[in-house]
């Protein structure tokens, strides 16, 4: 299996990417609705969101009569530029960068939600994300996560040493982001959030190995 950078492996998959993940993805027909159903939908209201993609979370906010400005972040400019295409009009801040460098600001962000994108990286990466994250939110803000979790410690484990021998012997750059599924089991996630500043973690609802959680700061 040869790894590939995670901005052309995404957009090397762009044609099709919706329909895939509205069709291939358990429990997607569900997950993507339930997730935004747990926004803020009133004016005035700012939502960040982690990994926005082609924005398969955002039809569903602004179907159901959302109005917060968004702002998005994604490695892949061809994933952006499809979503800025099928929103127009909408108050949306797009930026083509990794969401671990990009400052969030302090108190920015009344909510911020990331769908199918945090499995791919190390719990110290997302440890520090999380943290930054908490520092954005406002007073009373939060954050909804909707991605695919590990069924088990010794599968946490697999991923992982499977992610780093492969990376080894393509002799790959270990500071560039490669595409490879390395998701934590839920009660890791948590103990990530909650380490991070997130006082209240609560798993929402569940499909299949996809499991929402909703974390107040």
């Amino acid at each position: 299996m040869k790894l590939e950078k995670m901005d052309a492996f995404f957009s090397a998959r762009l044609d099709g990417y919706d329909k895939h993940m509205r069709t291939e993805i358990e429990g997607a027909e569900e997950f993507y609705p339930y997730t935004a159903s747990l926004l803020p939908k009133e004016e005035g209201m700012n939502i960040l969101d982690l990994g926005c993609g082609t924005g398969l979370e955002l039809e569903d906010y602004f179907v159901s009569g959302g109005k917060a400005k968004i702002v998005g972040i994604d490695l892949s400019q061809d994933m952006l530029t499809a979503l800025k295409n099928k929103f127009v009009g909408k108050e949306i801040e797009l930026y083509c960068a990794s969401y671990f460098d990009v400052p969030f600001g302090i108190r920015r962000f009344d909510a911020a939600v990331s769908v199918e994108s945090l499995h791919h990286f190390k719990p110290a990466q997302k440890l520090g994300l999380y943290a930054k994250l908490a520092s954005a939110l406002s007073d009373v803000g939060y954050f909804v996560l909707t991605d695919y979790f590990a069924e088990s410690e010794n599968a946490e484990r697999f991923y992982f040493s499977e992610s780093e021998r492969l990376k080894r012997e393509q002799q790959l750059d270990p500071n560039t982001f490669y595409h490879y599924d390395t998701p934590l089991t839920v009660d890791h996630e948590i103990e990530l959030l909650t380490q991070a500043g997130f006082f209240e973690v609560r798993l929402m609802k569940r499909w299949g190995n996809t499991c929402t959680l909703f974390s107040r700061r």
